[in-house]
């Protein structure tokens, strides 16, 4: 039978959210409802009420989340009820080219849920990337949900859901850092700093932080920066060179996502060295570079969605390294609210005064 639980929602691009009752159907084929515990107040819930993914309002937004998986649906076999699971947004298909090579974390085929959640008029609504997890309960493709370790905090641990693991995976999955290795990262909110915790996970022995602002600057410290670069004092490519013997990093990391970072990144690299973008451009930016430099640089420019991860592979890992206390997940978070606090906690995070809320229910 379906359940009424409360959710937040955007009706109409720019209007605030709404605290509303939704409605969760059982769990079909391959499905599962999950009781939600904590879920993180990210960028893209903003660009969806913006409409900056696309207009098939009303939304019912939020995805870094962690819960309890509640039901499930007709031949799950990969969680059942009461296992703890951090929510991802892609569903591997193990079908796809990319899965038969394989490569299952650029799987092409990736799924939701079939049945969609509804307002109690019967109006179906978008989960933001297939979540939907500012809400007591959701409704998600059981491939969605990865076991993981449940003496974690469900808020720490639901941010793997899609900053953090983006940023961690832009160092060790995409850029491939290594032991040894200088990295630098442009652009110190959560991703970046994810990107920087990433690196000293994977050993580099020089971690560059970059930003406008000392105090994002600082938080890069905390999770692993050896130096800093403001950038509004100081030519980042420059600093970059001089803190690296003149010669670039090895890997780059833009986590902002703009043409003039992406620039500084291609030209603060060493000659064979990697760029990774994983800052989210917007469609109207374009980037100009002389194809000259860029046969001439050699090494790699890459993209990281999701930090190239494989749920199923990733997360019970860094789960495990945070309950180790080698990767303190808990620092991400900079303050637990409500249900009715999401439109407050967008306007924090616009101004930088947070690296993450979190929802906790």
């Amino acid at each position: 039978m379906s359940q009424r639980v409360q959710g937040v929602i955007s009706r109409a691009k720019g209007a605030p959210v709404e605290l509303t009752t939704i409605v969760v159907p059982d769990p079909g084929p391959g499905e599962a409802v999950v009781r939600v515990q904590a879920c993180g107040v990210c960028h893209t819930d903003l660009h969806y009420r913006e409409g900056g993914i696309n207009d098939e309002y009303p939304f019912l937004l939020g995805h870094e989340a962690a819960g309890v998986v509640e039901s499930v649906g007709e031949g799950v076999v990969n969680v059942r009820p009461g296992d703890y699971v951090v929510l991802n947004w892609r569903a591997v298909c193990g079908e796809c080219r990319a899965c038969r090579r394989g490569r299952p974390q650029y799987c092409f085929d990736t799924h939701n849920a079939t049945q969609r959640m509804t307002l109690e008029d019967g109006t179906e609504l978008s989960p933001a990337l297939g979540i939907g997890a500012f809400a007591e309960k959701t409704l998600v493709a059981a491939g969605q949900c990865t076991k993981v370790d449940p003496e974690a905090s469900p808020a720490a641990a639901g941010l793997l859901g899609c900053g953090v693991m983006a940023g961690i995976g832009a160092a060790v999955n995409t850029g491939g850092v290594t032991r040894g290795d200088s990295v630098a990262v442009i652009g110190c909110g959560g991703v970046g700093c994810a990107a920087v915790a990433g690196a000293r996970l994977a050993g580099a022995n020089r971690i560059i932080a970059v930003d406008l602002e000392d105090r994002k600057l600082e938080q890069a410290r905390g999770f692993g920066a050896t130096h800093t670069v403001n950038a509004s004092a100081a030519d980042p490519v420059e600093a970059i060179r001089e803190l690296t013997g003149g010669f670039g990093a090895d890997v780059v990391i833009d986590a902002v996502g703009l043409p003039s970072t992406y620039e500084q990144a291609f030209y603060a690299r060493d000659l064979a060295g990697t760029v990774v973008l994983v800052g989210v451009p917007t469609p109207e930016m374009r980037l100009e570079l002389p194809l000259l430099d860029v046969f001439g640089r050699g090494g790699a420019l890459k993209s990281s969605w999701y930090g190239d991860c494989l749920p199923s592979r990733d997360f019970p890992m860094l789960v495990d390294l945070h309950l180790q206390g080698r990767l303190d997940l808990g620092a991400f978070v900079s303050e637990e609210i409500g249900l009715g606090d999401i439109e407050e906690a967008f306007v924090r995070m616009e101004r930088g005064d947070v690296l993450r809320s979190v929802v906790r229910l």
